[in-house]
């Protein structure tokens, strides 16, 4: 599978912050064989968050793309409202799960805005903007995900566990 990773950080695009996200997030697809192809660091910006997101889709190798950052209630937390646009199916139990997983860990997961959805044939995932909440996320999830990516891209058709 070949990802792609949008990392939403004003500090970060600046060079005011080091952007550890887009690290974990690397280690943790890779070390689950996933090939990342594309690495953005942009501000929070809802025009420039979409604009992203359709340039990765529309390269046509990229089967999931994973965004960091801007899911939570500040001001300038605005990419869950970007993805929507993006977006032209939702998988709401990505998000749902994240949010379940994260509460057995903290009481303030449940503040987690992301969202989650297809364009065409890539999934695109919201993370957490913690670094310690992107990695316990990914950990938990990437096996249910690449099933996922499996059907979606029709290397499988059977959810059936055995």
């Amino acid at each position: 599978m070949r990802v792609g990773i949008i990392c939403m950080s004003d500090k970060g695009s600046k060079g005011e912050r080091e952007d550890l996200n887009t690290k974990i997030i690397i280690e943790c697809v890779e070390n689950f064989g996933y090939e990342v192809i594309v690495t953005k660091l942009i501000p929070d910006e809802e025009d420039l968050i979409e604009s992203k997101l359709l340039e990765v889709v529309g390269r046509g190798d990229i089967n999931l793309i994973l965004t960091t950052g801007g899911t939570g209630f500040s001001p300038r937390d605005v990419t869950p409202e970007a993805t929507l646009k993006v977006i032209e199916r939702l998988t709401p139990g990505i998000p749902e799960a994240m949010r379940a997983f994260s509460m057995k860990i903290t009481n303030r997961g449940m503040l987690s805005r992301g969202v989650a959805g297809i364009r065409k044939n890539t999934l695109i995932i919201n993370l957490p903007g913690s670094p310690k909440a992107v990695k316990e996320i990914l950990e938990y999830m990437l096996e249910p995900i690449h099933h996922g990516l499996e059907i979606l891209l029709k290397k499988t058709g059977d959810c059936a566990r055995k």
